[in-house]
């Protein structure tokens, strides 16, 4: 047995066909369940990919190597999110000045709060580095944490936690507050939740999923730009 995963996994289509189906036993679980918000399809497929990597004893660099072409599609992917963004540009242009204003604070709260967190815990300054870009898409995230001298693994796992809760509170903090705009829920998925708020906001409508694209891009870029550099701080970079 072990001789033929080690044959299987010298190439990716192992690791590919674990992936997908996963995702689509994952999907589907999801909608057998009434598709609750706070349970996106994907935290159901990385469960049970977690748990068919153990039951199988697959190691984790194993199947990230055998799976890594995959991650390429994740840049074209939020590329391709500049389409909703140029059909919504009216309404993106009246909102203009608000954005340039909250962005850049929201941006700097996302990885702020984390790392704070994590620091009054005494956490390493690998793991605080590993958490600072949670609220980032994969493709940026990736490289930030990379720079910081952060873990790969410790970060797509934040990403997946972030992005869940953040559809949970978004989701509860809108029907508390009586919020039915679809460019505030849009934006505030964006921000916290990157590509899982974004897939969330289209959900609601494309008008949510254009200002959830918004987000996520803006957030992404200001956190590469910004982020590496207030990590020299003293105290951080350990």
């Amino acid at each position: 047995m072990s001789e033929l995963l080690d044959h299987l996994l010298a190439t990716p289509l192992l690791a590919v066909a674990l992936t997908l189906a996963t995702y689509f036993a994952g999907a589907r679980l999801f909608r057998l369940v009434g598709a609750p918000s706070w349970c996106p399809p994907i935290l159901v497929a990385a469960l049970l990919l977690a748990g068919v990597l153990a039951l199988t004893g697959i190691d984790y660099a194993d199947y990230r190597e055998g799976a890594g072409w995959l991650m390429l599609l994740l840049g074209p992917a939020t590329v391709a999110l500049g389409l909703p963004l140029y059909q919504q540009m009216a309404h993106i242009r009246d909102l203009c000045r608000p954005l340039l204003v909250c962005l850049p604070i929201a941006s700097a709260m996302a990885a702020l709060y984390a790392v704070a967190i994590a620091w009054l815990l005494g956490a390493s300054p690998e793991l605080m580095a590993s958490l600072a870009p949670k609220s980032v898409t994969a493709p940026i995230a990736i490289g930030i944490t990379e720079q910081l001298g952060g873990s790969v693994a410790l970060m797509m796992g934040g990403l997946l936690l972030t992005g869940v809760a953040a559809i949970g509170f978004v989701d509860l903090v809108a029907r508390w507050l009586g919020i039915q705009d679809q460019r505030l829920l849009g934006l505030a998925l964006g921000i916290n939740g990157h590509a899982l708020g974004t897939v969330r906001a289209f959900e609601i409508g494309p008008t949510a999923g254009a200002f959830a694209s918004l987000g996520m891009s803006l957030t992404g870029i200001l956190t590469a730009l910004l982020l590496p550099l207030a990590w020299r701080l003293p105290g951080l970079a350990g």
